[in-house]
């Protein structure tokens, strides 16, 4: 009998699979249908929005999926939440559309930002549905409201490139409509479905303590809005939107690499609570978890660095393969740390620990700013890349050192022995100047080899996954 995780873990997976496939489709259609100034611009758009819109979640989203997780009336929470997303979207689209009617012209880039944002704010207005989805551990649900907008903005571009059509306004029209009807999708399944009573609720008292509880994690979203798109905007605004272009579409494939762990995270906050909250811990099952996401993001790094440049420019005539080679290179450095840095995240997260979470945010950003505003002037995309990767690296040395869990100190070795398995077995490949399919190939089978030798791969782990995921 297949267990709720392994049931969860598929929905969960499946939606990602499709949601990754119908993004790479619709980054492919604007990356290969608009010049990379327009394409560039869209993106400083998005990276703006992402930005403003998780700063105003004020921290919200993932307190309430603890709550919710905890037990929590589900209808309070959520009804607080959606209470909050309005208030807070309408008062920042307010300020947005006041900043274009003040503006001396309003041709350009603002005008773009306005009509991006119009539909980021029904995503935005969505979010508490999704939350609450995850929080009631109910994936097969929220695959099915994360599906839509995709879908419908992959199967609107392809139409326009078919027509030879695709140009800004068009994509800013795509989006709108993807993003308004994602929100009307998700209020009509969710309220079927769950049968959870929501209201706009004005409840001054209640609403004060959620802030109060939410408070650290505010400071972390801050931080992570602010790094997450932080070389974006500055590479947009001190560098070129051409340069942007190019530096977006290679952090983009980088984004989508990281499939497994956004398959994984969010069924590991609800599990990790209730582990925690009756002081189960299953340090064994813990570890082996960990050692297995070392794996999956070591070799995600090894085939991206194998296939990326003949691939890439193969199928962008040249414009995004070699020029982003040594970027994406330093960028699949990352990804070994940002599974080590989520899955600590989460045991922090889960013991409520948010002081914590958040000196170690304002570290990690401090670190990627500075590196941010020094290094990009002085060596462009690779700069970014590299800031990225060394805030990363301080960020797992400093939740390591924060680790009260003893049996949970050395997983530093997993990252270590992994990487340098993939390193080594993607550079000997990659000199015997074979065709990359036979390259990645080869390449596999040594990394493979390697993991069994240093005993990242055990004959008894296939028993141990099965039993994680059968009743």
């Amino acid at each position: 009998m297949k267990s709720k995780l392994f049931k969860n873990l598929s929905a969960n997976t499946l939606q990602l699979a499709i949601n990754q496939l119908a993004g790479l489709a619709i980054f492919y259609l604007l990356s290969t249908g608009l010049d990379k100034s327009g394409f560039g611009l869209l993106n400083l758009a998005l990276a703006i929005l992402m930005m403003a819109f998780n700063l105003l979640s004020f921290g919200i989203d993932q307190v309430s999926i603890r709550k919710i997780a905890s037990g929590e009336d589900s209808g309070e929470v959520i009804s607080l939440y959606l209470s909050h997303v309005v208030l807070t979207g309408l008062m920042f689209y307010g300020l947005l559309l006041l900043a274009y009617w003040l503006a001396p012209t309003n041709t350009g880039f603002f005008p773009l930002l306005l009509l991006v944002g119009a539909g980021k704010l029904m995503i935005y207005f969505s979010t508490p549905f999704k939350q609450a989805a995850s929080g009631l551990e109910r994936f097969r649900l929220l695959a099915a409201m994360l599906l839509v907008s995709n879908l419908v903005r992959c199967l609107a571009l392809t139409v326009l490139a078919i027509l030879h059509l695709i140009s800004l306004r068009n994509a800013a029209i795509v989006f709108i409509a993807g993003d308004v009807l994602e929100l009307i999708i998700n209020v009509v399944i969710f309220s079927r479905s769950t049968r959870v009573p929501f209201r706009l609720m004005w409840h001054r008292q209640k609403y004060a303590a959620l802030l109060r509880e939410a408070l650290p994690q505010t400071g972390v979203n801050l931080l992570t809005s602010a790094m997450a798109r932080f070389d974006w905007v500055f590479i947009g605004l001190m560098a070129s939107a051409v340069k942007l272009a190019e530096y977006s579409f290679a952090y983009k494939v980088f984004e989508m690499s990281t499939l497994p762990l956004l398959a994984i995270a969010p069924l590991l906050i609800p599990r990790f609570t209730k582990m925690f909250k009756h002081d189960a811990v299953d340090t064994t099952s813990l570890t082996t978890l960990f050692r297995a996401e070392m794996v999956v993001a070591a070799f995600t790094s090894l085939v991206l660095n194998v296939l990326w440049s003949p691939l890439i420019d193969g199928v962008t005539a040249g414009k995004y393969g070699a020029v982003n080679s040594l970027t994406l290179f330093i960028l699949t450095l990352c990804i070994p740390f940002l599974y080590l840095n989520n899955f600590l995240w989460t045991i922090f997260f889960a013991k409520d620990e948010m002081k914590m979470i958040l000196k170690g945010f304002v570290i990690t950003f401090t670190v990627n700013a500075v590196l941010d505003m020094v290094l990009i002037p002085l060596f462009g995309n690779p700069g970014a890349a590299f800031g990225f990767l060394a805030s990363c690296i301080v960020q797992a040395a400093f939740y390591i050192s924060q680790n009260q869990i003893k049996a949970l100190n050395p997983i530093w070795q997993n990252l270590a022995l992994c990487t340098t398995c993939a390193l080594f077995s993607g550079f000997a490949a990659k000199q015997l100047g074979l065709n990359c399919w036979l390259a990645l190939a080869l390449a596999t089978l040594l990394y493979v080899l390697l993991l069994f030798l240093s005993r990242q791969l055990k004959p008894g782990d296939a028993a141990v996954a099965r039993a994680a995921f059968t009743a």
